[in-house]
């Protein structure tokens, strides 16, 4: 996924080039958070961790599909970001579902 992002014109770092990848979710957000990046995943838990914390930050792009390669999502990952992307700058979780996304802005309500 990250070669279609720089491709696009996105800066894109795998978790791993960054942490340990048996790091704690949380970890990751925090980590996100505090370096104003966005995360993409397939792990919904991302989006159960912003609503227990009330947090506003990091933006999260959620995928709910079977079908995750790049050839499958890309241009529908491109085009949620390009949709979205004033909220994800401001804080978001999107979910994309094969033929739509959904935006709900931050802080989540329980």
């Amino acid at each position: 996924m990250g070669r279609v992002l720089t491709n696009s014109g996105h800066e894109a770092t795998h978790w791993v080039d960054i942490g340990a990848p048996d790091a704690p979710d949380h970890d990751v957000l925090a980590y996100a958070s505090s370096s104003s990046l966005v995360i993409l995943t397939q792990d919904l838990d991302f989006g159960t961790l912003l609503a227990a914390g009330g947090l506003s930050t990091p933006s999260v792009i959620q995928f709910r599909a079977q079908a995750v390669l790049p050839n499958d999502i890309g241009s529908q990952l491109l085009a949620a970001i390009a949709a979205t992307d004033n909220y994800l700058i401001e804080g978001a979780l999107v979910t994309v579902e094969p033929g739509t996304q959904r935006i709900t802005v931050l802080p989540l309500s329980q």
